[in-house]
C-alpha cells in the first residue's frame, strides 16, 4: 500500500510560505520580517531591484540559506526542521533553472537531461532513455540530443536545463532569471514553455525575473521586492494600475524615485581625504 503523499494529504495548504522571515548573509540583512505565500499551482513572478533579495527566497525555499528568524516551510513542513534525509526528499521535488542554464560542459545534452534520473533514482538505462527523450520533446530539443552544451544556442541550452529541472517531475519548478540574455524569439519561447508546463504538469513556478513583459504575459501573482521587504504585490493587472512609486519606477524604468543609484556611503571627503589636504586644495 503507498503512502499518502504530502501534496494530496492537504491540497489547501499553501506550497510555499516564508512565516517573519528575516536573513542574509554575515552581519548583512537582506530581508526583514517577510511574509509569502506561494499557492498551489500558480505562477509567481518575483520581480525587483538587484539586490533586494528574490535570489534569496529562492536560496531559502531550498534551504541553501537558513533565516536568521521565522518559518521557511514546504507543503505545511518547516524546512529547518528537517534532518538531512527529509531535507533531500524535499528537494527531490523541487526543479531549479538556474541563472545561464548551469549545465556541465562536459556531458552531452542527453546525460544533462538524464543527471538527476541517474543520481536520484534507481531506474534502469532503458526508462532512462524514455524519460530524457520525453523531457527534450516537451522542450523542443529532442533532435540535439547527442550535441554537447557548446554546440547549441544561449536559448537551446535554456530549454536543456528546463528539460533537466522537470526531469524528476517536481511539484515545484523555481526559475531564476529564466530570460537573461536571450534574444527576444527565444525569450518568447522561455515564456510560453513556463506557462505550458505549468498548466500541463500541474506544478507551481515562481520566476524571479527583471523582464516586465514576459513576466507579466505568464504570472498569474507578481510580488515586488525591495528594500529588505515585500513592497507591493498583485496581479498583472493590479500592478499595471497601481500608483506604488517603486513599481512605478521599476516598470516605467524610470532613473529616478525611491531607488537610488547611489548606495549610502561616507561623505565623499571623507574617503578622499579632501578635508585633511585643505578641501582638496
Amino acid at each position: 500500500m503507498h503512502e499518502p503523499s504530502l501534496a494530496s494529504a492537504n491540497a489547501a495548504t499553501p506550497h510555499v510560505e516564508l512565516h517573519n522571515v528575516s536573513c542574509g548573509y554575515g552581519q548583512r540583512v537582506i530581508l526583514r520580517d517577510v511574509n509569502l505565500v506561494v499557492p498551489r499551482g500558480q505562477v509567481l513572478g518575483l520581480m525587483g531591484t538587484s539586490g533586494g533579495g528574490k535570489t534569496t527566497v529562492l536560496r531559502l525555499i531550498g534551504r541553501q540559506l537558513q533565516p536568521f528568524s521565522g518559518e521557511v516551510r514546504f507543503d505545511g513542513q518547516d524546512l529547518a526542521r528537517l534532518d538531512e534525509d527529509g531535507l533531500y526528499r524535499v528537494r527531490r521535488r523541487m526543479g531549479m533553472l538556474f541563472q545561464q542554464g548551469a549545465l556541465f560542459t562536459d556531458l552531452s545534452v542527453f546525460d544533462n537531461v538524464a543527471f538527476p534520473l541517474r543520481e536520484h533514482t534507481a531506474l534502469g538505462e532503458a526508462l532512462i532513455r524514455d524519460l530524457v527523450l520525453m523531457k527534450l520533446q516537451a522542450v523542443g530539443l529532442r533532435g540535439v540530443r547527442d550535441l554537447m552544451p557548446s554546440q547549441v544556442s544561449g536559448g537551446m541550452a535554456r530549454r536543456v536545463a528546463l528539460a533537466r529541472a522537470i526531469a524528476l517531475d517536481p511539484e515545484l519548478i523555481m526559475y531564476d532569471e529564466p530570460f537573461a540574455g536571450l534574444d527576444p524569439i527565444s525569450m518568447g519561447v522561455a515564456a510560453r514553455l513556463i506557462r505550458e508546463l505549468n498548466r500541463a504538469l500541474g506544478v507551481t513556478s515562481i520566476v524571479v525575473s527583471h523582464d516586465v513583459h514576459e513576466t507579466f504575459e505568464i504570472a498569474d501573482h507578481i510580488v515586488f521586492v525591495a528594500n529588505g521587504g515585500i513592497v507591493a504585490q498583485g496581479t498583472p493587472d493590479e500592478m499595471r494600475a497601481t500608483d506604488d512609486p517603486l513599481v512605478r519606477q521599476f516598470i516605467d524604468a524610470q532613473a529616478d524615485g525611491p531607488v537610488r543609484f547611489h548606495q549610502p556611503a561616507r561623505p565623499l571627503d571623507e574617503d578622499f581625504g579632501l578635508a585633511a589636504r585643505g578641501g582638496g586644495q
